[in-house]
């Protein structure tokens, strides 16, 4: 990898010429408060939570002929907050490109793929996701391909060995080889994702079946998409094999498809259905909960690093919030919602999901729940949007077991948000 680091920059030197500098202040200013009336527990006017939260970012980016730079520096945190709440570098990075498309970028960067359903910003998540990898590849002629490599320690050890807990990044190690295609003159993008993941399992000093140990799980699939006029569809399937930090055998899958339509001008439909495969595998506790038993195989799929926020549901009740004990059913969603923009600027969406489990669970029924979620936003200017929402879902006794506690027949949630993201220099000499 290094070796192709230099070989790049050679590359670069050689074919570098005379051309503009440009230097962007960038300023992203995010405040979101929440009323969540319910959740997991009875909706009383008694254990209702409201709260502000915020989140600051200052970007610094340099670009010239075959270099671009790029230095983030993000703070988070709850309004009234005890401490300094959360502060990090959220990007770093330097990319190197040449003339014939090839490029090579290295440091702290946002990784963002097809509809981000498996590797995605999340940027709903106050903090957000970004990762310290490097990542070369090509980019011509409707081709892209992006190899990206990660290897993740909390210190820089003399001695000790490279175990890895509790960093800023959910994994050690991470290889990832992504292809997209454009096929000319028709309307179709064709995509292939191969990842290869690396978990930190044991303990930094155990011995035995505690000893630290890295185990790797593999996750490979595609996602097409087709936009022809006022139709928008899209498909995906990905599988999970290999073995989770316990040393458990993994296979798992999801699928997915969706449509989109623009009736008129002003509005427009969706409709959609997404398979997310569920462990079966489990014991039942003598009060009737269902908890979690030593799995032979782990059949629960994990759309690992992606913007889950997006897709299932806007209160987040799957692939943010666990089941109890771990467990997962897996998830069946499907749904439809109608958007509608009275003017301009002015964006109305309405979205209905039906939420059941995928696996079979005794006589449980399979239906945990009816999800229904109303958004609004409002482009104030150029560079300040305002929105707000308000959700509401209807859990089932499927739903009160399997999170294990009660009240999930009548939860409510609000929200209301402003974002403000003004250049304030640009420079180009």
């Amino acid at each position: 990898m290094i070796l192709l680091l230099l070989l790049t920059a050679t590359m670069v030197s050689a074919q570098e010429e005379e051309g503009k500098n440009q230097f962007d202040l960038d300023l992203n200013m995010l405040g979101r408060g929440e009323i969540r009336f319910g959740g997991f527990t009875e909706g009383t006017e008694e254990n209702r939570a409201q709260f502000l939260m915020g989140r600051t970012r200052l970007s610094l980016g340099y670009k010239r002929p075959y270099i671009e730079a790029k230095v983030t520096a993000q703070h988070s945190g709850i309004w009234g907050q005890s401490g300094k709440g959360s502060f990090n570098l959220y990007e770093a990075w330097v990319k190197l490109n040449t003339k014939k498309g090839f490029f090579t970028q290295l440091g702290r960067q946002v990784l963002s793929y097809d509809d981000e359903r498996i590797i995605g910003a999340n940027d709903w998540a106050m903090a957000s996701l970004s990762h310290d990898v490097l990542k070369f590849g090509y980019e011509g002629y409707g081709h892209k391909v992006h190899a990206i490599f990660g290897f993740n320690q909390n210190a820089e050890n003399v001695t000790g060995g490279t175990y890895y807990s509790n960093g800023a990044q959910p994994y050690k190690i991470m290889h990832t080889l992504w292809y997209h295609y454009d096929i000319p003159k028709v309307p179709l993008g064709i995509s292939f994702l191969f990842m290869n993941i690396g978990m930190q399992g044991g303990e930094k000093d155990g011995v035995g079946d505690d000893e630290a140990h890295n185990r790797y799980q593999q996750l490979l699939g595609g996602y097409v998409s087709y936009k022809p006029g006022k139709l928008s569809a899209e498909a995906s399937y990905y599988h999970q094999i290999g073995y989770n930090e316990r040393n458990i055998k993994m296979d798992a899958w999801m699928a997915s498809i969706k449509a989109q339509y623009q009736i008129a001008r002003q509005v427009g439909v969706v409709a959609g259905y997404d398979y997310l495969s569920g462990d079966d595998y489990f014991v039942v506790r003598q009060n009737g909960g269902v908890g979690l038993a030593r799995h032979k195989v782990i059949k629960y799929f994990n759309p690992v690093y992606g913007s889950h926020h997006t897709f299932y549901g806007m209160m987040d009740f799957f692939y943010v919030q666990n089941f109890y004990e771990g467990f997962s059913p897996g998830l069946q969603n499907l749904f439809t919602g109608v958007s509608y923009s009275p003017i301009k600027g002015l964006n109305l969406k309405a979205t209905y999901h039906y939420m059941a489990m995928a696996t079979s669970l005794n006589d449980m029924n399979k239906t945990l729940g009816h999800d229904i979620d109303f958004e609004a936003s409002y482009q104030v200017l150029k560079d300040a949007k305002v929105s707000l929402g308000f959700s509401y879902m209807a859990g089932t006794n499927t739903m009160e077991k399997l999170k294990r506690v009660e009240g999930n027949d009548d939860l409510k949630w609000a929200w209301f948000s402003l974002v403000v993201s003004p250049r304030i220099i640009s420079k180009k000499w």
